[in-house]
């Protein structure tokens, strides 16, 4: 099972984009979906899950208010809405699927990942 990131792009600051997750391959479970972002250089960065069903969403402070995850558990998709975008959101954003609980702002709970997405804000 792999998981298919897509959406990202080049934006100004300011701008709005959305950032799809859809898995290839058979994809079953009551699966957390997590967003995560990653420079060069630099560690992965926790920016927000949604919990299995989609109850409940938890977002890194750094975006709190501007990012918006949301999920179609019929489909499998997972969206990560960006809004008023800032030049520190640069970053591949990376989508992953894990089981249970604990902190979900851990990258080592997820089981699946996807390759990553660039998405890239220009002043």
């Amino acid at each position: 099972v792999q998981l298919v990131e897509s959406g990202g792009g080049l934006v100004q600051t300011g701008a709005s984009l959305r950032l799809s997750c859809a898995p290839s391959g058979r994809f079953v479970g009551s699966y957390n979906m997590g967003w995560f972002r990653q420079n060069q250089g630099k560690e992965r960065e926790f920016v927000g899950v949604i919990t299995w069903p989609g109850a409940n969403t938890y977002y890194a402070d750094s975006v709190k208010g501007r990012f918006t995850i949301s999920r179609d558990n019929a489909n499998n998709m997972v969206y990560l809405q960006m809004s008023s975008l800032k030049i520190e959101d640069t970053a591949v954003y990376f989508c992953a699927a894990g089981l249970g609980g604990g902190d979900l702002s851990r990258s080592n709970l997820y089981t699946y990942w996807g390759q990553g997405t660039q998405v890239t804000v220009s002043s």
